[in-house]
């Protein structure tokens, strides 16, 4: 598959070109310079072939977050098959560019000038300028209002070969109008989605009973309680999102996994603003890693961070296991907890990771591993990894117990060895009774799985406390394997869907 990378300095319409080429809201944009950092790859259909598009990182100098957002936006052009180098056709012709383009045309790849935001037909006076970059490839268009880019695709079309091709389409699909632009977003509205009991953060708050599973709530379940078709290709996939505050190390760990530089890495907290994924095969599973924006808390975010933050949660709910990053170099801090949080509520599977071991102070490894045991409780079944992203300290373990954790997220128990474990248990202690009345379990079925979802099919599905809950969960986990994973409860009635 032939790849396109889209280059240019900041600010000249590169993510949006991105979003209408892909035909979706992808990349996040905004008139910020730097919004987009790290190489963002997306599958797309040039009229009817199939290419990898690259959007990159405006080329631009100065601090050390824009070299290296350079370097990396260089290393994609260097490796694609296809150049659009991007510029702001509202003004003249600037001799950082024409260097730019010069250097990157000695490569002798096919390449193109895209001079953007050609709104109207009277500006198309100033592509004129713009044929002293020595190219016959030039197009002028505009993004935001979709004109003039039927020439552009046709030439792009025309450098794919035909092998590449996927389906036909006609004119009017590349012509279709994708409102690239972001909406924007009300404070109030942005944070509603956040329980606002502490004025300092943006993150919900759970209590203890909801931090060890023993609340009950249906809207986490399906409607349909019906068991799941089995599906193999579902369980060899497994989506990972690599989560935490700012500054812990998530894109270095990133990089570490991939064994490649990935993600921007700076010493700039937030360095990250788009989720990045990639995807890579571990012993025949595919496992999709994302990288995700750090996280502050509220009245410390800013600008598009708040797209960011948007994006985090999406991927939270289309994933299905977290790396729950954590500084071992630094106290923790409540914010921690609640970006933990995240997991709890998403019903992920999970690993502790605490990074920067290499400079923590692994004398108190005891002290350090009880604390997060002890901030941590509802997460009491994520096991807990020391590594450093760095200097890859560890990092090859962490492959192996994602596996194992998704084996254990991703299994189905029998009726019958359920339903032994569940009468030794309640042999053992049983149940109490409610306000007089007999409680009684009649038996339990697994129901789901990704995670593990079991019915407790009984007379009075009210009278299950959650001590007593939390004790069945607890003998299960003794019981069965389910390291790394939730385990849920829905009390039922018999008969009942």
């Amino acid at each position: 598959m032939k790849k396109i990378a889209i280059i240019g300095r900041p600010n000249v319409g590169k993510s949006s070109l991105f979003n209408r080429l892909v035909k979706k809201r992808d990349a996040i944009t905004s008139e910020q310079a730097g919004t987009t950092r790290d190489v963002k790859r997306k599958t797309a259909v040039i009229i009817n072939k199939e290419v990898q598009l690259l959007d990159t990182g405006g080329l631009d100098k100065g601090c050390e977050l824009f070299d290296k957002i350079k370097e990396m936006s260089l290393k994609a052009a260097y490796k694609a098959d296809i150049i659009l180098y991007m510029v702001d056709g509202k003004g003249l012709p600037e001799e950082e560019d024409k260097k730019l383009f010069y250097e990157l045309q000695a490569m002798g790849k096919d390449m193109a000038l895209v001079v953007n935001k050609i709104d109207n037909d009277k500006m198309k006076e100033k592509l004129w300028e713009y044929y002293e970059f020595g190219t016959d490839a030039i197009f002028g268009i505009s993004v935001a209002h979709n004109r003039n880019t039927v020439e552009l695709l046709e030439w792009m079309a025309d450098k794919i070969p035909d092998s590449d091709i996927v389906k036909e389409e006609d004119d009017k699909e590349i012509e279709d109008e994708i409102n690239i632009i972001e909406p924007e977003i009300n404070d109030d509205e942005f944070f509603s989605q956040y329980n606002q009991d502490d004025e300092d953060d943006g993150f919900t708050y759970w209590d203890e009973d909801e931090m060890d599973g023993g609340v009950e709530d249906d809207s986490i379940f399906a409607q349909n309680d019906k068991i799941k078709e089995f599906d193999e290709d579902d369980i060899n996939h497994i989506k990972i999102a690599i989560i935490g505050r700012t500054n812990v190390g998530k894109s270095s760990l990133l990089n570490a996994l991939l064994g490649e530089e990935r993600s921007v890495v700076s010493s700039v907290a937030g360095t990250t603003i788009d989720p990045i994924d990639e995807t890579v095969v571990y012993k025949d599973k595919q496992i999709t890693f994302v990288d995700t924006a750090g996280l502050r808390r509220r009245g410390k975010i800013l600008g598009i961070e708040k797209y960011a933050l948007m994006r985090t949660t999406e991927m939270l709910e289309n994933a299905n296991m977290a790396l729950v990053v954590l500084d071992a170099s630094e106290p923790f801090l409540d914010l921690d907890e609640k970006i933990a949080g995240l997991v709890d509520s998403n019903k992920l599977a999970c690993v502790i990771v605490l990074n920067k071991w290499d400079i923590s102070k692994r004398e108190q490894h005891d002290k350090i591993i009880q604390e997060v045991r002890d901030r941590f409780k509802f997460l009491a079944y994520a096991p807990i990894i020391t590594l450093s992203a760095k200097t890859h300290q560890r990092v090859d373990k962490l492959h192996d117990l994602i596996l194992e954790i998704n084996k254990n997220y991703s299994q189905r128990i029998t009726t019958s060895q359920l339903n032994d474990v569940m009468d030794k248990a309640m042999r053992r202690h049983q149940l109490p009774s409610m306000r007089g009345q007999v409680i009684r379990i009649y038996y339990a079925t697994q129901y789901e799985t990704r995670p593990p979802k079991i019915a407790i099919i009984m007379n009075k599905p009210k009278g299950l406390h959650f001590t007593y809950r939390r004790y069945l969960t607890n003998k299960l986990r003794e019981a069965f394997n389910f390291t790394g994973t939730p385990l849920l409860f829905k009390a039922k009635k018999k008969g009942e869907k």
